[in-house]
């Protein structure tokens, strides 16, 4: 058989026209069927296949059809896949371009549409196993002023033995190639950013990768829309920085429809509904698109408060884990800025999560006061990067990695293992330096990092020392904390000549102790908790000012688009002795009274069984305290619209956190915004943080006592302003 062109692939979506083809005057298109007469008209047909009339719809004990026009449509399944017939079209002349049709039904030459010149066949199409109609094309350019026919043929009595046809027209427009294929495209860079339609739901797996004047800056795993009218949101690379260069970006798999959509724009299409979103938070940080996990990178640095995390900046999902950023002057009000270290391009892997350290004595002789990324890049091991200009830009450190996931690697220590975090240990009069060096620095650099090595029980963390953030040396390790390690000094009770070591990891169950900058040792055998719920792999800011400790997490709580996961509220840790013994409390930090707008009050009240006392709010952006007697109440239940908190008195659980009255008094505060709840018991005993209703609709607060009788001592609603 000879055939002048294969029937392109069907549209997924919105049919996308790539404009006329090259040379004369487009003619207007010629309609040679579109079977709505209900008669076959001028076709011969043959055999019983097709009845004497088009069908109207799906026939008996076939599986729905769709996809056609109008009413009428060739259908071939009368009497079932046994039935065989032909029908075929009066002979026209080819003054077109293209022949295209709608197709359906079994992907067999024995179930097709088929072109005729003379008694020749010279081009076929078949359906797809499908009983959805598609569009197709034949390419007529070199048949043009030759005669030619159209036939319909089923002679396959087999399953998919039949074929649906619609729509068949002569025409000078030239449907998109909407198979997916490598596609690539040149440019020179003008623009802020390079925009990537996506389609998260149903989008074909693919790659795409931005090369800069040949080397590749940019390469994820991507899911592109393949149309105008499949797109969920849209994604971006920030490419400022390269104006002037030559840029090619290449896709793996796309369709021309879809590909043509990725340029270059100076705004992100769909940026002005950003922080705008229903279910978006008003006073937390969330990225702009795409996903988060774990916070990175928390640091201090000249003033500015840097927020690192784990992003997929190309999907809602996790993976392409790439270093967002972060900034803030008040911990309050966050700028998002261009992503910072790449797979592929700023690694030789992922770059998965990790810590960083302001190298303030320039140990590593980056420059003094350079901003030190730690981070686990996976092709590799644990690595370092450093920026010299304030986190604006790093650079992948040539002897990477410092800690070798191959055993095999000379020179480097090797493990199994993920997420360094490094921090400086100063000495005082009871330390004794690791060496001359150290003596001479005062110090020496530690790096917690998660290890799996069997000899230690397996999941441990494992402390490594430095004095120039290059060369490594193993020194001690802690069984029994999973990811993400990170291990901090607090004062005890806020008296600074009094502190204490506190370790913990992902799960945020932390450990008390001491550390001589080798080991820790803990003063017992038993983790606490002050965190709860959706909250995971957090970290804290190094080198804060004023010794403070301010730390954040991961709140595991889904959005729909176009951005996914979020992170708390900061909030500082501190170390306070209670009836139980030392435990680490948690609360939001004191910069947030800055987002007041208003407060409403209620003073002290009886919460007689059942009778709620109820407070008015205008907003739903709300900072909740609440101090209350337990009395002999079951229940203290605080009704805050789309954030309904439960204290069980005869439990002594706030939620599924166990939290006992002081002196028979409980306080509660609440974080309300939007699709997050964030609850601190007893100042920050426990701090639970969930998801919130972000339907929710209200103006009114109320507390109610159950089973019993309490005493509302005070509550207190802070409306709080927008952050963005």
């Amino acid at each position: 058989m000879h055939t002048l062109m294969d029937p392109l692939p069907p549209i997924l979506g919105i049919l996308g026209l790539a404009g006329l083809a090259a040379g004369a005057a487009a003619a207007e298109p010629r309609l040679l069927a579109d079977f709505e007469n209900g008669s076959y008209g001028d076709w011969e047909v043959a055999g019983e296949a097709f009845g004497d009339r088009p069908a109207t719809g799906t026939l008996p004990l076939q599986h729905r059809v769709s996809g056609f026009r109008g009413r009428g449509f060739v259908n071939s399944y009368l009497g079932g896949d046994k039935s065989v017939g032909m029908m075929t079209s009066p002979e026209f002349r080819i003054e077109h371009d293209y022949l295209g049709f709608l197709i359906a039904g079994g992907d067999s030459p024995e179930t097709a549409l088929q072109l005729l010149v003379g008694e020749e066949v010279v081009a076929t199409a078949s359906g797809r196993n499908t009983e959805k109609l598609e569009p197709r094309q034949f390419d007529l350019r070199p048949l043009r002023g030759r005669m030619a026919r159209v036939r319909i043929l089923d002679r396959k009595t087999t399953d998919w033995g039949h074929v649906n046809v619609d729509h068949i027209e002569l025409t000078d427009q030239r449907l998109a190639d909407v198979t997916f294929r490598r596609r690539e495209k040149s440019f020179t860079v003008d623009k802020n950013f390079l925009v990537l339609p996506i389609r998260d739901n149903g989008g074909k797996a693919s790659t795409i990768e931005l090369l800069v004047d040949g080397k590749g800056v940019r390469r994820y795993d991507i899911r592109l829309a393949d149309s105008p009218g499949n797109i969920d949101w849209h994604a971006f690379f920030t490419i400022e920085a390269y104006r002037g260069q030559e840029a090619r970006v290449v896709a793996g798999a796309a369709t021309e429809p879809g590909f043509a959509l990725v340029r270059q724009a100076d705004t992100v299409p769909g940026s002005e509904s950003w922080y705008r979103e229903a279910h978006r938070p008003r006073f937390h940080f969330t990225q702009a698109v795409g996903w988060n996990n774990d916070p990175n990178g928390m640091v201090h640095h000249d003033g500015t408060w840097h927020l690192f995390f784990q992003h997929n900046p190309v999907g809602l999902q996790w993976g392409n884990m790439t270093w967002g950023h972060a900034t803030s002057t008040d911990l309050l009000h966050w700028e998002q800025q261009p992503n910072k270290l790449f797979p592929g391009a700023l690694a030789r892997g992922a770059c998965h999560s990790g810590g960083a350290a302001i190298d303030t004595r320039n140990t590593a002789g980056w420059g003094p006061h350079t901003l030190v990324a730690f981070f686990t890049d996976n092709a590799a091991g644990e690595a370092a990067a450093y920026s010299t200009d304030g986190g604006e830009t790093f650079t992948y450190y040539d002897g990477n990695p410092l800690i070798s996931f191959d055993r095999r690697h000379s020179g480097r220590p090797s493990h199994k293992g993920r997420d360094p975090n490094v921090f400086w240990y100063a000495y005082d009069q009871h330390d004794s330096p690791l060496d001359d060096a150290a003596k001479r620095l005062g110090g020496h650099w530690v790096m917690a990092v998660y290890d799996e090595d069997p000899r230690h029980g397996g999941r441990n963390i494992a402390f490594y020392t430095s004095t120039d953030m290059k060369a490594w040396t193993e020194r001690s390790h802690l069984p029994g904390y999973y990811e993400c390690p990170d291990l901090i000094e607090l004062p005890l009770d806020g008296n600074p000549a009094d502190t204490r070591w506190v370790v913990f990891a992902a799960d945020a169950r932390y450990a008390i102790g001491a550390f001589d900058g080798k080991t820790f040792t803990p003063a017992g055998k038993d983790k606490h908790q002050v965190h709860w719920g959706a909250y995971y792999a957090s970290q804290t800011f190094d080198n804060a000012p004023d010794g403070r400790r301010i730390q954040m997490g991961w709140v595991k709580v889904d959005a729909p688009g176009p951005y996914n996961q979020h992170f708390s509220f900061p909030h500082e840790l501190t170390l306070r002795t209670t009836r139980e013994g030392i435990r680490m409390f948690a609360e939001p930090v004191a910069e947030i009274a800055k987002l007041r707008t208003a407060t409403r009050r209620l003073g002290k009240t009886g919460l007689a069984a059942g009778r709620p006392a109820t407070l008015a709010v205008e907003t739903d952006l709300l900072d909740v305290q609440l101090k209350a007697a337990v009395g002999d109440a079951g229940d203290i239940l605080l009704d805050i619209p789309g954030h309904a908190v439960r204290y069980n008195a005869a439990a002594n659980r706030l939620e599924n956190a166990e939290l006992h009255p002081v002196d028979g008094v409980v306080t509660i505060r609440v974080l309300a915004d939007r699709s997050l709840t964030e609850i601190i018991g007893n100042d920050g005993r426990v701090y639970i943080s969930r998801a919130g209703d972000p339907n929710a609709r209200g103006s009114r607060i109320s507390v109610t006592a159950q089973g019993g009788d309490a005493t509302l001592l005070s509550l207190e609603a802070h409306e709080l302003k927008s952050i963005w």
